[in-house]
């Protein structure tokens, strides 16, 4: 829950007892507000009935930064720029070799 609540002040985010919410800018001007219930995962079941379940924490940055897309898209998003940071901390590791005895 801790990884949840720095999000919340990270991100301005208001909550209830059961939900999550966050608010963004909708077409002409109105605010739209996305509730997502305060669960260790969300299940996104897909169109060929397989299911994943998503860490809360996940989620919710996946709707801040992409409200406008699927959230399934945005959660995909959001691990592809993970595994590239990956990759690139791993490129920045210097290599060093054992001296020659």
């Amino acid at each position: 829950m801790e990884g949840i609540k720095e999000l919340i002040d990270r991100y301005g985010l208001e909550e209830d007892l059961e939900n999550i919410i966050i608010s963004f800018p909708g077409e002409g001007g109105r605010v739209k507000r996305y509730h997502i219930l305060k669960r260790p995962f969300i299940r996104i079941v897909y169109p060929d009935r397989h299911y994943v379940d998503y860490p809360l924490e996940d989620v919710i940055e996946a709707t801040v930064r992409f409200p406008e897309i699927l959230l399934s898209e945005a959660l995909q998003v959001i691990y592809n720029e993970r595994e590239l940071h990956k990759h690139e901390e791993e490129d920045d590791h210097e290599i060093k070799e054992a001296p020659d005895q």
